[in-house]
């Protein structure tokens, strides 16, 4: 269903292409989720094998989430077909989203990279419009606070009015293609936005208070289709990448917008930018302290586009989690 069903569509076309180079195993999603089933099915019974396949993800960043989740930890490689919305981490790792020839040059010759990626621990988000809530997974390891869920991050995670965007795509903008969908949700939710009162602790720093208007937490430089959200960011360096900012009017939000295209925002209106390990957030009570008590609306916290969890959460770095193959050039590299 990626890009609205439109990746599924582009499947008998592509086939012939790849069976030139490779004997094709395909498995076709049936619903969310399923991709992450498939694929630890696929790591549990090629594990010890001498001679391992390429795992390829076909998709957006999605379903690219749910079967890098599955592989995560282990020594097989993932490869990826862009051809959903965004496709921000198959550009990080120099895929091209219009060339199949280019895409299948890198499939074939491209670099295998070792990268981080954030493990998310929070409360699950509820189930909208045929999109379930998050439910544990054997994949993601064991949970530290009871009626928790945990996913794991290989692009970024992000809570504040770019969270809500991506919660209004399960349900509106279906009829508006690629990024120019981001851009339109994410005007008619800065008109929507409602304060969010938030405790942030960043590593060993002092917590910040405030309402928090911008999060996102990264392992690399885009998300949203190309908004360069951490400019210079990298997959392969020994930390994630923080953007915050606090107590911005909704007037100040649509002016940042151009600017966080072109990753020229740094700096204004207070915007932060830092390298770090681990993120903290959670509501405040009506005496200004942090409690355990998810916000009320929800404050909803993404795990690769996917807005699937609501706080408190943990967001915590941690190194070489994924092999991926890319481009040998990369922006990043």
């Amino acid at each position: 269903m990626s890009r609205d069903g439109n990746s599924g569509k582009l499947w008998p076309k592509i086939l012939p292409r790849l069976e030139e180079n490779w004997k094709v195993t395909a498995h076709m999603t049936e619903s969310v989720g399923h991709a992450t089933e498939i694929a630890w099915k696929l790591r549990k019974e090629f594990q010890d094998a001498e001679n391992k396949p390429l795992i390829v993800a076909m998709g957006g960043d999605g379903t690219v989430n749910e079967v890098a989740s599955a592989l995560r930890g282990s020594d097989l490689i993932l490869g990826l077909i862009p051809t959903g919305s965004g496709n921000d981490l198959a550009m990080a790792h120099g895929l091209h989203r219009k060339k199949l020839d280019l895409t299948i040059e890198t499939l074939k010759n491209g670099i295998d990279r070792s990268v981080g990626a954030l493990r998310l621990e929070g409360v699950p988000a509820p189930s909208v419009k045929g999109y379930p809530a998050p439910m544990p997974r054997e994949c993601d390891g064991p949970i530290n606070s009871e009626g928790n869920v945990v996913r794991w991050v290989f692009l970024e995670s992000d809570a504040g009015v770019t969270s809500m965007t991506s919660r209004a795509k399960l349900s509106r903008g279906k009829w508006i293609r690629g990024s120019l969908k981001y851009t339109y949700l994410g005007l008619t939710e800065v008109l929507r936005w409602k304060k969010k009162m938030a405790w942030v602790k960043v590593d060993d720093e002092e917590p910040l208070k405030g309402d928090m208007s911008v999060l996102a937490f990264t392992m690399s430089e885009t998300f949203g289709g190309g908004y360069r959200v951490c400019p210079g960011a990298s997959p392969t360096n020994p930390h994630g990448h923080l953007i915050l900012g606090f107590n911005l009017s909704k007037m100040k939000m649509i002016r940042l917008m151009g600017p966080l295209r072109k990753g020229t925002h740094i700096g204004r209106f207070g915007i932060e930018y830092k390298d770090a390990k681990k993120v903290e957030i959670r509501s405040l009570g009506d005496d200004g302290e942090p409690t355990d008590s998810s916000h009320s609306p929800p404050l909803f916290v993404q795990s690769d586009g996917e807005p699937c969890i609501q706080t408190p959460v943990v967001l915590e770095f941690y190194p070489n989690q994924l092999i991926v193959r890319g481009a040998k050039s990369v922006a990043w590299n």
